[in-house]
């Protein structure tokens, strides 16, 4: 069965994760990008609802080992951290956009964890799969340094050039679309790791993009239809949503 799950899975990533889920139709000719931000379930809904963004397919980059498992990589055995690839039609999104929306979802000031999530598997990384991106990613990076949009220029996100077909595997088929099939334990667990306080505090008292950046920034619209607020009545609903789930 394992091995009949890994053989699955590569032939998943040779097509390009799970493009094919997604209700949006391709346009025209597409990139992909992949980006770390600590939790991969809280990383697809920020990318989900940006006009230009074909699918998001969680799923474990920056490793070593081929084929790697929630169970692995949860246990920092393979150098992996848990990533979302993007894909995307630079004819509606740019990639600095795209920058721009993943700095608005994570905290670069800690080194290997992210929220209530610690280990190197949590870790924040842009992981660019052009010399183009490459750039960008690393141009990016330098001016929420030098503009200190964090409180410092002490910023831990790395920046990698890799081969997208070769150093990305998606997860598990129960890891996708965490946030459409658990809404309730997906926005309890946000609510709990603090991720929404300290996104809420961070951006709802700074610019939406640092003052020198060509990017276009993140509206206060996108930034909301992002987040998804817990609420008190969804507690029964979470619990059940926990004690069921796959894994």
């Amino acid at each position: 069965h394992a091995e009949a799950e890994a053989e699955a899975r590569t032939v998943s990533a040779a097509a390009g994760g799970n493009a094919a889920q997604g209700s949006k139709v391709r346009v025209g000719a597409t990139e992909v990008a992949v980006f770390a931000g600590g939790c991969f379930w809280c990383m697809e809904k920020p990318f989900d609802v940006i006009p230009g963004v074909v699918s998001t397919t969680s799923g474990y980059c920056g490793g070593s080992e081929p084929n790697p498992t929630y169970k692995m990589v949860s246990q920092g055995k393979t150098g992996h951290a848990e990533s979302v690839r993007v894909e995307f039609d630079p004819a509606v999104v740019s990639y600095e956009k795209l920058l721009d929306v993943y700095w608005h979802n994570i905290d670069p000031t800690v080194r290997d964890r992210q929220f209530c999530d610690t280990g190197k598997q949590y870790r924040t990384a842009i992981f660019a799969t052009t010399p183009v991106q490459l750039d960008a990613a690393q141009k990016s990076l330098n001016e929420y340094r030098a503009q200190r949009t964090f409180g410092t220029d002490r910023l831990f996100t790395q920046i990698v050039s890799i081969n997208p077909d070769t150093a990305f595997w998606p997860a598990e088929d129960y890891h996708q679309d965490f946030y459409k099939k658990n809404t309730q334990l997906y926005s309890f667990y946000r609510f709990n790791c603090g991720r929404d306080q300290f996104l809420e505090r961070q951006w709802s008292s700074t610019p939406s993009s640092t003052s020198t950046s060509p990017s276009p920034g993140v509206s206060e619209e996108e930034r909301r239809s992002a987040a998804s607020p817990f609420r008190l009545q969804d507690i029964p609903a979470a619990i059940w949503q926990r004690l069921n789930r796959a894994f």
